[in-house]
């Protein structure tokens, strides 16, 4: 591999290089000298002393080098689109960049909290890496374009939007809010509300994005999934793992900036269970994929309490165990539905393993087990009458569907316990938020 600058791209990227390498020299001078206190304001500040005059340089430094990382965020992605390094690589600069500006400007507000001081350094390190590394990359991979494709604008939107998986964000983001009036014992105010679903809705989504950029291939197999953005190619890989990994960063910066550090954390090790963890390692490898990769899904309850108290309390990890113990019969009634498409895929379910019978049964001894863990919120007195009936009426209608479709059997019941599990678990979890308030 021969570097060289002949490309546009490999020249930006330099450039950026220098101007960030400006920028931190300068803003290592503007602390050492104390210059920061004769040039008060943000974006732009009027000096009251010559040293002022240094903090303005470096601010209007830090404008030419936002301007030119925007400019190398532009050209990546319309003219390295089908760069599977290149591309994401210069996406996760990018939010790096943009996230310890972010969380600079926080800090001073803030009175320089801990966790926010180590962000801000990480992620400096981090991106002095990946920056270096984009400039070497740039100067092997980056080619010119001979033709620049044409979107159609609204397309991609609606391609970014279902590699998103809206319909499973928005019920993790049901547990969320619900884990976060719970821990509230009333509803939150609308700014907790607001930065905490969106960095909730942000993870869920990064996560999803990056489950279906290691899936692409395995979903062609699929019919249910053969439509996808990735597997039907109207998206590149790249594309998508960019798309993935810049929400997930923006995740973390969203909520350890507005919400709190265990929050943060907690929604950083959901991604990490459900990419790594489990798209990765578990879905392949083990008839068990779906028992063990439930806990990714029962991390979102947790965010939402943590969210509000700062801590993890015995109800906590009740909201999760019952997402927890949900997922099983959930999934596992897809996936007898859906037992030929997996077979195809090479993904080891339990009903193409182990056949549809044992499947059915485990369903029903899944649903009684879900159903005992709900009523552990009112046998510890963690919720009231409200929850109780609730809990009762839907865990019985849900044990119903179970046991349609362990004596009955057939998609038909199958799939009608797939709907109803999701509506379920909506509505227990609306029935945890009511009784928090009432």
């Amino acid at each position: 591999m021969k570097y060289s600058l002949k490309t546009s791209f490999a020249r930006l990227t330099l450039a950026l290089f220098v101007a960030v390498l400006f920028v931190t020299a300068l803003g290592r001078a503007v602390v050492v000298t104390g210059a920061w206190a004769f040039c008060e304001g943000w974006a732009v500040c009027v000096p009251t002393a010559p040293l002022g005059y240094l903090k303005l340089a470096h601010m209007l430094l830090v404008g030419v080098a936002a301007v030119l990382m925007i400019w190398l965020l532009r050209k990546a992605w319309r003219e390295q689109r089908d760069q599977t390094l290149l591309h994401p690589l210069t996406t996760v600069t990018g939010v790096l960049f943009f996230g310890q500006a972010f969380v600079g400007s926080i800090l001073v507000m803030r009175e320089y909290p801990l966790h926010l001081v180590v962000l801000h350094t990480m992620s400096a390190i981090a991106l002095w890496i990946s920056l270096g590394a984009l400039v070497f990359a740039s100067g092997v991979l980056a080619k010119e374009p001979t033709e620049l494709v044409k979107f159609d604008f609204r397309q991609r939107v609606k391609d970014f939007f279902i590699l998103s998986k809206p319909i499973i964000v928005a019920l993790l983001l049901v547990t969320t809010y619900s884990g976060l009036v719970a821990g509230s014992k009333a509803f939150p105010s609308a700014s907790l509300t607001f930065w905490t679903l969106l960095g909730g809705a942000l993870a869920a989504a990064g996560s999803s994005a990056l489950n279906q950029y290691i899936d692409r291939e395995l979903d062609k197999n699929m019919q249910r999934t053969a439509k996808r953005p990735l597997a039907d190619g109207r998206l590149t890989a790249a594309e998508g793992l960019s798309y993935g990994l810049a929400l997930s960063l923006v995740s973390y910066y969203v909520m350890a900036g507005f919400v709190n550090l265990l929050a943060a954390l907690l929604s950083l090790a959901g991604i990490f269970y459900y990419v790594i963890f489990y798209s990765v390692m578990l879905k392949k490898a083990t008839v068990q994929n779906i028992v063990i990769g439930g806990g990714a899904g029962a991390i979102p309850p947790m965010v939402g309490w943590a969210a509000a108290t700062g801590h993890l309390g015995l109800a906590a990890w009740i909201l999760f165990a019952i997402v927890f113990f949900w997922t099983p019969p959930h999934f596992w009634a897809l996936a007898i539905v859906r037992m030929k498409d997996y077979a195809r895929a090479g993904v080891p379910m339990m009903p193409v393993v182990q056949g549809e019978e044992k499947t059915r049964r485990h369903i029903l001894v899944y649903t009684i087990e879900l159903i005992a863990v709900t009523l552990l919120l009112p046998i510890f007195d963690l919720a009231g009458t409200v929850y109780l009936i609730s809990a009762l009426v839907l865990g019985g209608l849900l044990l119903y569907a179970a046991w349609r479709v362990f004596t009955v059997g057939g998609n038909k019941v199958a799939w009608t316990m797939y709907r109803w599990s999701s509506m379920y678990l909506a509505f227990i979890f609306l029935a945890i938020m009511v009784d928090a308030v009432v």
